[in-house]
């Protein structure tokens, strides 16, 4: 599975940008998709998770009120949408692809290069 994250760019504070992050392949549907995120000097870290059918979600807890995990299997794609953004938003964002249900980035095997969002002040 390759996978093709986009939407980031620059937004001001306060702003929303979405995120997708397209899948090659026709097994996207049997794979629960994670998003991460990696702020600059910082570890990469978890931002939310969903499962197979999209039933499923979950957050970081930094995000809960901010952003929303979707996806649209008929597409291939998996999306985050960001609103009330903050310039601690800042980072390179990160899709990818795992068999379990899991925070953990050890448990997904298959990762995009990533998309850049700013989030000025």
């Amino acid at each position: 599975v390759q996978l093709q994250a986009s939407g980031g760019g620059l937004v001001q504070a306060g702003g929303s940008l979405r995120l997708s992050c397209e899948a090659s392949g026709r097994t996207f549907s049997s794979y629960i998709m994670g998003w991460f995120h990696q702020a600059p000097g910082k570890e990469r870290e978890f931002v939310s998770i969903i499962d197979w059918s999209g039933g499923n979600t979950d957050y970081a807890d930094s995000v809960k009120s901010q952003f929303t995990i979707s996806r649209d299997n008929a597409k291939n794609t998996v999306y985050l949408q960001m609103n009330s953004l903050i310039p601690e938003d800042t980072a390179i964002y990160y899709c990818a692809a795992s068999h379990s249900y899991q925070r953990d980035s050890y448990w997904y095997i298959y990762w995009g290069w990533g998309t850049l969002v700013t989030v000025s002040s």
